[in-house]
């Protein structure tokens, strides 16, 4: 079975082994948590520094990594770069299961941030390579989803295992053996790009989609056009598509200005919706809801977030311009539901519409990368936006608990008001300027 590009097609098992990289973006830090609770039995003599260490230095070294597993791309072959990365991530699953002090883990949690790090950006930077236009959009939509879905099974799956025993939780660790067997199906040629079968359109709707593309950025600034050597219509076709990349000028070969306006606003929607996860389970505790009742809600929002990406193409066409805005809506939506309502059948609805508006946002924000950089620079680009993910992660508690000093209040509505506050003002500002690059999602 063949799998239509946008210029050409790609065998199904290419396409299953970019789907199964996806799929383990969400893993890094998932098998700690169902044994949280019991690591001061299990370790006595564990520091609560310890236990933060083993449960935030993956994230704190993905950071780094991500931004060098992008760079490596550009110099190293991406599929070298993927099997270094894979390899690493599967040997720190088989070096959980054989540890027993908690020294161990912390070290082993560090390679495991290493290697989650190195491969996170070329989840998304191979699905620019592989997709174009309309295409890369609905691939963007599904990597998406098989993230989301995956981190939704894996977490009941952990849960169950962390009752039989501590240390079978961190088998999730051992997925990447199967994207080590289907990597070998991700090849690419001396240029650099993919191999493609051709397909008799695929030339005609590259150079129409590449044209209305740089038609739609020449106001804002200057494009920038790079060549390399190829045979025959390959070379117009590759033209044509770095001809429609706006970098501004910029000899970095990246936009730097839209650049940071996407980091930022992921930035932002992430911290936004990080208060569901964080906050959501002390505020039903304090409406007096088990804590079954919360992992469901929470169960519930992850899988608003996967469920867009499923028809992600349908409703950015349908929605254009006002996609980002309409999706902060729901957004707002859902955080004034969960703030105002004591009962869950506002909980549900409320935690259903903060996934659906992040679900619909995530995926666009790649896509929109892809649109800054020059194809050698693109896995780059995705780098430091999905770094901005794990960053706002990690200063999520800080800010929250700053802002509690600063409003001298400990009441456990506070983040969902004030995050609240924050997505309608984006809203705002999304609504205005829907018709700039950033918020302007009209497919091509």
């Amino acid at each position: 079975m063949k799998i239509q590009t946008g210029r050409g097609t790609i065998p199904l098992i290419t396409l299953i082994a970019i789907w199964s990289i996806s799929a383990l973006t969400s893993l890094p830090g998932l098998a700690v948590s169902p044994i949280l609770g019991d690591l001061t039995k299990i370790f006595p003599k564990a520091t609560d520094l310890d236990i933060q260490m083993l449960t935030s230095l993956p994230s704190l070294l993905i950071i780094p990594f991500i931004l060098l597993g992008g760079k490596l791309t550009e110099k190293v072959d991406y599929v070298r770069v993927l099997k270094v990365g894979l390899w690493l991530f599967a040997a720190s699953g088989v070096l959980y299961l054989i540890s027993n002090r908690m020294w161990q883990l912390i070290v082993v949690s560090a390679l495991l941030g290493i290697g989650s790090g190195l491969i996170i950006p070329l989840s998304t930077g191979l699905v620019s390579r592989y997709f174009v236009g309309t295409y890369r959009v609905k691939q963007f939509g599904l990597s998406s989803a098989i993230t989301n879905f995956t981190l939704v099974i894996a977490t009941a799956v952990t849960g169950y295992l962390a009752e039989v025993s501590w240390h079978l939780p961190f088998l999730v660790y051992l997925l990447p053996l199967v994207s080590i067997l289907l990597v070998g199906h991700l090849k690419e040629d001396r240029s650099g790009e993919v191999a493609f079968t051709a397909s008799s359109s695929s030339a005609t709707t590259t150079t129409t989609t590449t044209t209305t593309t740089a038609a739609a950025n020449v106001a804002t600034a200057n494009a920038a056009t790079v060549t390399v050597p190829e045979t025959n219509s390959a070379d117009d076709s590759k033209a044509a598509r770095q001809s429609a990349i706006d970098i501004g000028g910029s000899k970095y070969g990246i936009h730097i200005k839209h650049l940071i306006e996407l980091m930022l606003f992921y930035g932002v929607i992430t911290y936004i919706v990080i208060v569901v996860i964080f906050n959501l389970p002390f505020l039903m505790e304090k409406h007096h809801f088990s804590s079954g009742n919360s992992g469901l809600m929470i169960s519930l929002f992850f899988l608003a977030i996967t469920a867009p990406g499923f028809c992600l193409d349908k409703i950015v066409g349908l929605l254009k311009e006002r996609t980002k805005a309409y999706s902060l809506l729901s957004m707002a939506l859902g955080l004034l539901l969960i703030w105002i309502a004591p009962i869950e059948w506002l909980i549900i609805p409320g935690c259903i519409l903060v996934g659906l508006g992040y679900g619909i946002i995530q995926p666009m924000l790649y896509d929109k990368t892809t649109q800054t950089a020059l194809p050698q620079k693109t896995t780059l680009a995705l780098a430091f936006v999905m770094m901005m993910n794990y960053l706002a992660i990690l200063l999520y508690p800080f800010i929250v608990d700053f802002f509690q000093w600063v409003f001298h209040t400990q009441s456990q509505e506070f983040p969902f008001i004030f995050n609240l506050l924050i997505t309608v003002v984006t809203l705002f500002w999304a609504y205005r300027r829907r018709h700039t690059f950033l918020f302007n999602d009209q497919l091509k």
